[in-house]
This record gives C-alpha cells, sequence and structure tokens, in this order.
C-alpha cells in the first residue's frame, strides 16, 4: 500500500518515511501542501500523513482541496498544537485521525494501520456488495444509493466521505430511530467506542452537505441528551 508523508521538518519527514517503508508501505515524501497535491495528480495513494503547519500551502488548506478534489482515503493530520479547536478544524475539513507533536513511532503506525483497515473494510464491502432490494433509500428530497455509493439532495449530486456516508445510510436506513453516538461509533468503527467526539463533528459536516439550513435541520435532527435521528418525512 502507498502512503504519502507531507511534513516540512526534514529530520521528522525522514523518519516518517523511515518509519513506515520499515512497517512494508511504498512512501513518498514532500515537504508541502503545493508539492503534495502535485504527487496526488501523479500516482494513486492509499492514505496521506499531513501536517498541519507547512509553508505556501498549509496542511488544511490541502485537505479542503484533497477532499475538493473528491479523494477518499483516510488522512492523519499532524500538529504541534493541542488546542480542540484546530483538532476540530482538521476533522471538519474531512480529515479521519489526529496526531499532536510529540508521538511516538508506534503511535504512528497504530493510527495509519487502523484507519487503513477500516478503509480496506469499507472497499470491500462496497465492491462485494451485491444488488439487494433495498439499496436505494429516500427520505424527502434525499436520494442515497447504496450500490453506486451516491447521495443527491433535491436532484444535485453531494459528496461525502466514507464515514459520513456510512454514517448518513446507518441513519437513512433507520428514519425516525435515535442512535446514540457510542452506538453510531460502533456499528461504524467495528470497535467499542473510545472517544464519540468525532462523530459530532462528523454529522455537523454532513447537515452543512444536505440541509438547506444547517443551524435548523429538516432531515438529521439531534435528540439532546440521547443521540441522532433521521427525521420521517
Amino acid at each position: 500500500m502507498r502512503i504519502l508523508v507531507v511534513e516540512d521538518e526534514q529530520d521528522l519527514n525522514r523518519i516518517l518515511a523511515k518509519t513506515l517503508t520499515a512497517e512494508g508501505y511504498s512512501v513518498d515524501a514532500c515537504f508541502d501542501g503545493v508539492e503534495a497535491l502535485d504527487y496526488l495528480e501523479g500516482a494513486e495513494y492509499d492514505a496521506i500523513v499531513l501536517d498541519v503547519m507547512m509553508p505556501r500551502m498549509d496542511g488544511i488548506t490541502m485537505m479542503m482541496k484533497v477532499r475538493e478534489k473528491g479523494y477518499d482515503f483516510p488522512v492523519i493530520m499532524l500538529s504541534a498544537k493541542s488546542e480542540e479547536v484546530d483538532k476540530i478544524m482538521g476533522l471538519n475539513m474531512g480529515a479521519d485521525d489526529y496526531i499532536t507533536k510529540p508521538f511516538t513511532p508506534l503511535e504512528l503506525l497504530a493510527r495509519v494501520n487502523s484507519q487503513l483497515r477500516r478503509y480496506n473494510r469499507y472497499r470491500e464491502a462496497i465492491a462485494s456488495a451485491e444488488p439487494v432490494k433495498d439499496t436505494y433509500h429516500v427520505l424527502g428530497g434525499i436520494e442515497l444509493n447504496e450500490e453506486t455509493v451516491e447521495v443527491f439532495v433535491d436532484g444535485a449530486p453531494v459528496r461525502l466521505t466514507p464515514i459520513e456516508f456510512k454514517i448518513l445510510l446507518l441513519l437513512m436506513r433507520n428514519p425516525g430511530r435515535v442512535f446514540s453516538a457510542d452506538e453510531i461509533y460502533e456499528r461504524i468503527w467495528n470497535e467499542k467506542a473510545v472517544n464519540t467526539d468525532t462523530i459530532m463533528v462528523h454529522v455537523r459536516k454532513i447537515r452543512e452537505k444536505i440541509e438547506i439550513d444547517p443551524k435548523n435541520p429538516k432531515y438529521l435532527k439531534v435528540v439532546w441528551g440521547v443521540g441522532y435521528k433521521m427525521e420521517k418525512q
């Protein structure tokens, strides 16, 4: 599997590349977001390890461009900042995980391996899915097609990340049912919930894409103190 490392600190860049290569990954390394986008045009990657603070183009801006171009592979962001706002911003832009510097090579490998396992399970499920009767879901103006992994809102296509798609699919399969953040996490990631803050972030991002007014949602509702649901139309 091929990983792109984007880190402007040369010593850390070299350590990251060496660590991932020793694990058996094919690694390309570059030093800023502009250079990284050029790499993406010329090769296919399974994941990106991306620093936030870089010259020419920072990691947050690059993240936006990566998702705008339709790349759905995992992105693990690195930052020396520990403030919650930076973590939330990275996740809002489409990051799948976030590591605060300093970190150990073992932590990096654990995060990369975990994200790639999840992403591969998702790709395998999509590739092996057989057409069944209930793979097309409609709720008001929202249409979701499991077979083609497409979402339309009032006839217009909406681009979701793999995690966003899976959360929306879970909720649309069960309109009116309230799912707790823990239950959503465990169903999507197939592991015990340890940090459900990311669910709130993903729900907010889904709302921004499917709601006319995300602050007054018509479809994706919060049941305070309980969880989330898709409102029956």
